[in-house]
């Protein structure tokens, strides 16, 4: 293969050719999440079938979050010890084996195992992914790499709910096609030449200077999590009990992944313009409001959910990119990749957790109050920014950065962040309670 394959691409590449080149990692990527997409609707649906109970399943779920956390800091040692390529290797057949090993045998307790060390192993295949993506991008393009490859996030997640049609739905197809997906996702990406990128330490943050900077963009940051780990887990479950075939519960969660990719430009471009907590007060008002209707329509009009769904995904996967843009407006710009490190891990804390306190309310009230989960977090969280907005002046619009979609990933895609290395004149801001200064 040509030499420019093991070398870091020209910053003067256009974006066009970079893409072209970086394809093979990108599809890779595309894979593998469509897999997962596919395992959570699948469990969901089959945990149904098992009739395990939904604070069971939220358990579950949250084991998967909670490997990915452990896994961002002993997935870096890993890597540190081995070298990228055999911890790849390693974790991606382990990673292959757990969709089937789910078949083997439904019981709660083996399926939790099985989704911490999912969890895990997922982390570490993006920390490599994702450390070779910043290895061979230019940094005059990585804007737009990190768009690309949160857009291919998104579609694929979305992609993997229908894959649940496929086959015998109940039985050993989805699992085994989870496998497949898996394992065919290491062909592109292992047959892309690169060179060995450098080691990805584990995230180092204080969450005493992080509260300090933006106590609002922890909380949005743990809010964003509670409402996404709820999705991923518990959504299937919802959808059974309103009335939704399989394919209905394709659609609805389809609908809202998908929603989530397309409405995190619109309303990041307007919060660039407008004081961002505002924006974020208003997203989490009127995600209160769909996700209340949401609930009133499931009882009398179940068609209504899907195109809802896309505002309740636009609403609720909006809200982790503009707390971490809130969080980029008031600190410096040299030091986001160790805020927003703190930020990525506190939202994995938020989607371990919301599985289980969601699971717990629909077993005492009704898979239905699912979304009053949402709704009840949500306006919790706008109380908390209303209050918050008497604390702190809005941010000047000359020290604002510009705003950046965000996604799941591990901490090596900050590095990809535009934002990591954007010329910010923090310096010239006066400390506040909202931005005390950088120590």
């Amino acid at each position: 293969m040509d030499e420019w394959m093991t070398k870091r691409i020209d910053a003067d590449t256009t974006v066009g050719p970079l893409l072209w080149r970086l394809s093979t990692l990108l599809l890779g990527v595309g894979l593998l999440v469509v897999g997962v997409g596919l395992l959570f609707s699948v469990l969901g649906l089959r945990a149904g079938l098992a009739e395990f109970s939904s604070v069971t399943l939220g358990l579950v779920t949250a084991a998967y979050f909670l490997g990915f956390v452990v896994g961002t800091f002993v997935c870096p040692m890993v890597i540190r010890k081995v070298g990228h390529i055999r911890a790849f290797a390693a974790m991606a057949s382990l990673a292959s084996t757990m969709p089937i090993l789910h078949a083997f045998w439904i019981d709660p307790w083996f399926w939790g195992l099985l989704r911490l060390v999912t969890g895990v192993c997922m982390v570490g295949l993006y920390i490599v992914i994702e450390s070779w993506l910043n290895a061979l991008a230019p940094n005059a393009l990585r804007g737009r790499l990190f768009a690309v490859y949160m857009a291919v996030n998104f579609v694929a997640l979305a992609l993997g709910q229908w894959l649940i049609l496929v086959g015998d739905r109940l039985g050993f197809v989805p699992f085994a096609l989870v496998s497949v997906m898996f394992s065919f996702a290491l062909l592109p990406i292992t047959m892309t030449e690169v060179d060995e990128p450098a080691p990805v330490d584990a995230p180092t943050f204080s969450l005493r200077k992080l509260y300090e900077a933006s106590p609002m963009g922890m909380a949005g940051a743990l809010t964003s999590g509670l409402m996404t780990g709820a999705f991923y887990g518990m959504s299937a479950v919802f959808g059974r009990s309103v009335g939704f075939s399989d394919a209905g519960v394709a659609s609805f969660m389809a609908a809202a992944i998908l929603g989530g990719a397309a409405f995190q430009w619109p309303v990041g471009n307007y919060s660039d313009r407008h004081d961002r907590r505002i924006v974020l007060l208003w997203v989490c008002i009127l995600g209160a409001c769909v996700t209340g209707l949401c609930f009133v329509m499931a009882e009398y009009s179940v068609d209504a959910l899907i195109p809802l769904a896309l505002l309740l995904g636009g609403l609720i996967f909006s809200i982790y990119g503009l707390s971490v843009a809130h969080v980029n407006d008031v600190i410096d710009s040299s030091r986001l990749v160790e805020f927003t490190g703190g930020l990525l891990l506190l939202h994995g804390v938020g989607a371990a957790v919301g599985p289980v306190l969601a699971g717990a309310l629909m077993d005492v009230a009704g898979a239905s109050t699912l979304m009053l989960f949402y709704s009840a977090v949500m306006a919790a969280m706008a109380l908390y920014v209303f209050l918050r907005l008497k604390a702190a002046a809005p941010v000047a619009p000359e020290l604002k950065a510009d705003f950046v979609a965000m996604g799941g990933g591990s901490q090596a895609v900050l590095q990809m962040d535009p934002r990591a290395t954007a010329d910010v004149g923090n310096a010239a801001r006066p400390p506040t309670d909202e931005d005390p200064g950088t120590p």
